[in-house]
């Protein structure tokens, strides 16, 4: 019997779970918000430091073995040759970045080339776009960049007191745009490419090592992006698929292999075990609900579910195209959204707002077919986000994704995988564990639903949204 800890460091916050290392039950947590006002781009790295150790405070890490971190994707911590922070961090979906995703994608030779060499093609949030858009910008900056760490890389490294070694993980490193899932490499002269000249990069090592001990004995293991420790944490493994419903979606599931996509639609990540996560966003998913509620004068979304489940599958014929900011499933950047099936029987405030729960999940069943179209295994659908214990969703999603859908009970999955990664790195460590094998956790509690009869209603819902997307969007979307 033993304890570890997961300590998920988000945009916004802190989390930290100390965790039974046998079981995965949770013992006590700890939170604090960062010291940052506000959404912004630019972060100092010292913030989540000091939100840290609020988390900690109250002895909460007492009898701790091992520690595991999880941090936000895409953040940047540029450092000079003596490590220090060049600049603040740069961090989140930076807008300013666009047209330096485009100068990349360009300079390379196009997506295919991208996706050919590291798995995914360059947005504005990804590292290697942020390093191109420091170049361009704060040259004097970039030149003094020596060495780039990710966001849990550079916690991992202040845990450990800032040692030589400086590490990673394959999940944290396939995010970055310059390093390869499928070859298990850096490309420096991707980094080159993007910021003038070359930079030193972590060590990337595998899932159950550890990345070092601090000098009072607590271990500290590889860390990785909050996505992965999310999937660890849910224990999902080959079958299974992940639906994320935030303001825009994304579906990503456990692959054994790496998929290449010259479409730019997968972004070919590394999970925290040894495997793959291919990923596909959409750019619209709760937005959508918000916009249809909004519009009818409801005051919040489960008033939404609640109207929306007055009519019946497939709306009485309405079909909402959710492409309201454009999108990225099937590629769509500046188009709009389309309402069609307009009859008189149709208009009424009920059918709207079915046509919006349908029409979003029809766009992450799409999705979901881009990786179905790549040999991707999906019997079972984890569904997250608060919008996934809506009545409307629950009711319609296991027959338009066709599959089981699983809706997790509401925990800190992500500090959970973390702290998982701990345990194994610290079973590891002692002999007790294999490193092909992590721990075995209690799953995750969840209520099960089954598309059951109403599969065949939700298949001709999903064929009557298809039919209007290739009339309005004629051979736009090709899983």
């Amino acid at each position: 019997m033993g304890i570890v800890a997961g300590l998920d460091s988000s945009p916004e916050f802190t989390r930290i779970v100390v965790c039974d290392t046998d079981t995965g039950a949770v013992l006590r947590q700890g939170y604090a918000p960062h010291p940052i006002e506000g959404r912004v781009s630019d972060v100092d790295p010292q913030a989540w430091l000091l939100s840290l150790g609020e988390a900690a405070g109250g002895g909460l890490l007492e009898g701790v073995q091992a520690i595991g971190v999880s941090a936000q994707q895409n953040a940047v911590v540029p450092l000079d040759a003596q490590g220090n922070t060049v600049r603040p961090a740069l961090v989140g979906g930076d807008k300013r970045a666009q047209v330096a995703a485009a100068d990349l994608v360009d300079a390379l030779g196009g997506k295919e080339a991208w996706a050919q060499a590291v798995g995914c093609v360059p947005q504005a949030a990804q590292p290697v776009t942020k390093l191109r858009w420091l170049a361009k910008n704060e040259p004097e900056n970039a030149l003094r960049t020596a060495v780039l760490l990710q966001a849990h890389d550079w916690l991992v490294w202040q845990l450990l007191g800032r040692p030589l070694r400086r590490t990673t993980d394959r999940g944290g490193a396939s995010g970055t745009g310059y390093w390869s899932a499928a070859t298990g490499a850096y490309r420096p002269d991707l980094v080159e490419l993007a910021l003038g000249h070359q930079a030193m990069l972590p060590e990337v090592i595998g899932p159950a090592e550890a990345a070092g001990t601090t000098p009072e004995g607590l271990l500290i293991s590889a860390g990785t992006g909050e996505t992965m420790a999310a999937a660890f944490g849910l224990g999902i493994g080959l079958g299974d698929a992940v639906v994320s419903l935030g303001a825009s979606g994304s579906v990503m599931a456990v692959h054994p292999e790496a998929l290449a996509d010259q479409s730019g639609m997968i972004t070919a990540l590394a999970d925290a075990t040894g495997m793959h996560l291919p990923v596909v966003t959409t750019l619209n998913a709760v937005r959508t609900l918000r916009g249809a509620a909004e519009l009818l004068g409801l005051p919040d979304l489960e008033s939404l579910s609640e109207l929306a489940m007055k009519s019946t599958p497939g709306a009485h014929g309405l079909v909402l195209l959710p492409y309201l900011e454009g999108e990225r499933t099937p590629n769509l950047p500046h188009t709009a959204g389309t309402l069609a099936g307009l009859r008189r029987e149709s208009m009424k405030p009920e059918h709207l707002a079915r046509a919006a729960f349908e029409g979003m999940l029809c766009g992450l069943a799409d999705a979901l077919d881009v990786l179905r179209g790549r040999g991707v295994e999906v019997r079972r659908i984890f569904l997250l986000g608060p919008a996934a214990e809506l009545p409307a969703v629950q009711a319609a999603a296991p027959s338009l994704f066709g599959a089981q859908v699983v809706v997790p009970q509401p925990a800190d999955y992500t500090a959970i995988g973390a702290a998982r990664q701990a345990a194994w790195a610290l079973g590891v460590s002692q002999g007790t564990l294999d490193p092909r094998n992590p721990p075995a956790w209690q799953g995750a509690a969840a209520q099960v639903l089954d598309p059951g009869e109403e599969l065949a209603v939700g298949q001709a819902v999903r064929q009557q949204f298809t039919a209007v997307r290739e009339q309005t969007h004629p051979g736009a979307f090709r899983p």
